[in-house]
């Protein structure tokens, strides 16, 4: 009964449809991250911080949100390996999970970064507004998310559209559309606004994309492994 039962587990974390669940989950995720972040935060790092003097909950809530789509997208990319199985290239597969890995890395410290500015605001608000800590602070938690963290989910979308195009792992046209949308992320993210919307966007096609392609095959797959 046991072994039946993680046959069918197995299965079922094995089908694409896993993969695009949790793509659309870190998706929303990341969107309501950064939609929260802009209310409550102005883009300019250069502003003297009259935003912590106002209602934080939504800073707040998007810090929390931030280890949920981390998890989310930790899943999307380790279904994605396991789909790929034996036709995945030790080059692209080392270049697309690392770079998956900094991108997860610098979105927890810049998290971590704003978390504690609005703890040690709470304990010496003038203190804090007025010292260094705090420009080095948000000039830090600004660089690794606008500059750092673009440039290495442009990595990473180069990498899986290059496995897509190899593993038919995606629709070709939502593969070359990563290129275009990846060149705009190195090249001119600083100088277009919410730029870095357009990753957690090209994500969900994607994962809506193996969603829409793969339907009716995990009753398929239950059955089999019922039988």
């Amino acid at each position: 009964m046991i072994a039946h039962e993680a046959r069918l587990t197995n299965a079922y974390l094995r089908t694409p449809r896993a993969a695009a669940v949790a793509g659309i989950a870190f998706s929303v995720l990341l969107f309501a991250v950064f939609w929260l972040m802009r209310l409550s935060v102005p883009a300019d790092p250069h502003e003297p911080g009259a935003w912590l003097k106002e209602d934080m909950t939504y800073v707040a809530l998007a810090m929390n949100l931030v280890p949920f789509a981390g998890v989310a997208f930790l899943w999307f990319v380790g279904v994605l390996r396991d789909r790929l199985g034996e036709r995945e290239d030790q080059f692209f597969a080392t270049v697309f999970l690392g770079s998956g890995f900094l991108l997860l890395a610098m979105l927890f410290a810049a998290a971590a970064v704003v978390g504690a500015i609005t703890i040690a605001f709470r304990a010496a608000p003038e203190t804090l507004v007025n010292s260094a800590t705090f420009h080095f602070g948000r000039a830090l938690a600004y660089a690794m998310i606008n500059i750092y963290l673009v440039k290495t989910a442009a990595v990473f979308m180069i990498t899986t559209s290059t496995i897509a195009i190899y593993t038919r792992l995606t629709r070709r046209w939502l593969a070359i559309g990563g290129y275009g949308i990846a060149i705009v992320l190195l090249f001119g993210s600083s100088y277009v606004g919410w730029s870095l919307l357009v990753f957690p966007f090209w994500v969900l096609l994607v994962s809506v994309s193996i969603l829409w392609d793969d339907r009716g095959v995990l009753p398929s797959s239950s059955i089999g492994v019922s039988a």
